[in-house]
């Protein structure tokens, strides 16, 4: 059975455009309605108690749309906030960190190196996740805070990114890990600044395409897949203008269509 309804994504910015572009690839007729919540940027900095608040108004304000899944597209929201919001809503959500252990699991060796926000990294979401499936599995994480600033400045491969991605990621180079988690959705888009950084035998997990995975898995499971035309609109709750042009860069199409909002109170 069809059902038509859109698929909600939330991000603190346009590190979940990663998300929503490899959603549309894989789900080309689905609708999809993408909210960034660039104003209060990033979350990474804040308190688990911020951001579960943060997050929650997002849920609701996407939920106004009438969505049929709530993706959190965002790992510090994720691992701070998950349970708060899938109790709010009477809906599928499912976040980002799950799907990215359980898929560097399935191709490390042994040794798995996890970069993130400060948040998201002292949460220790991707560790838990990692040893309820692999206790012996040893996981070393590594905050990587000026990743987000530089990526939501479109400096996806300059100079200075990638010193930064040899400053931060040198210490796991040195250690051996032999699968690296992007444990943010912004990550992604400095893709070759980190694998630069890197041994080349260094297996990078996406998070962005372990979630559509995932998403995928549990539309087919119950049956909530759309047979529409397919289509996509991107609310930011500020700095539309910039949004829409690292928007253009990471899916052609998308920074034409965006809109400013604020969250539901």
């Amino acid at each position: 059975m069809s059902d038509q309804r859109a698929i909600g994504i939330f991000d603190s910015g346009i590190g979940g455009l990663t998300v929503l572009a490899a959603l549309r690839a894989r789900l080309p007729r689905e609708t999809f309605v993408y909210l960034g919540d660039t104003a209060r940027l990033p979350y990474g900095t804040k308190s688990p108690q911020t951001i579960q608040r943060y997050a929650l108004r997002a849920a609701l304000t996407l939920a106004c749309h009438d969505i049929k899944m709530l993706v959190i597209a965002c790992n510090t929201a994720t691992a701070a906030a998950l349970p708060v919001v899938q109790h709010a809503l009477a809906i599928p959500v499912v976040g980002v960190v799950d799907p990215g252990a359980r898929t560097a699991l399935a191709r490390t060796r042994g040794r798995i190196g996890v970069i993130g926000t400060e948040s998201t990294i002292a949460s220790g979401a991707y560790e838990r996740a990692i040893h309820e499936l692999g206790p012996d599995i040893e996981v070393i994480g590594r905050a990587c805070p000026l990743f987000v600033p530089l990526a939501e400045e479109g400096w996806f491969d300059y100079p200075v990114t990638r010193e930064v991605a040899r400053i931060y990621l040198e210490p796991l180079s040195r250690v051996g890990i032999d699968t690296l988690v992007l444990g943010c959705t912004h990550y992604p888009l400095l893709r070759d600044a980190i694998a630069g950084a890197l041994d080349p035998g260094v297996c990078l997990v996406d998070s962005a395409q372990a979630l559509a995975d995932e998403v995928v898995r549990l539309l087919d499971a119950n049956h909530g897949a759309s047979h529409g035309p397919g289509s996509a609109r991107v609310l930011v709750t500020d700095a539309a203008q910039r949004v829409a042009r690292i928007a253009e860069m990471i899916s052609p199409g998308l920074g034409g269509n965006l809109e400013l909002v604020d969250l539901h109170q």
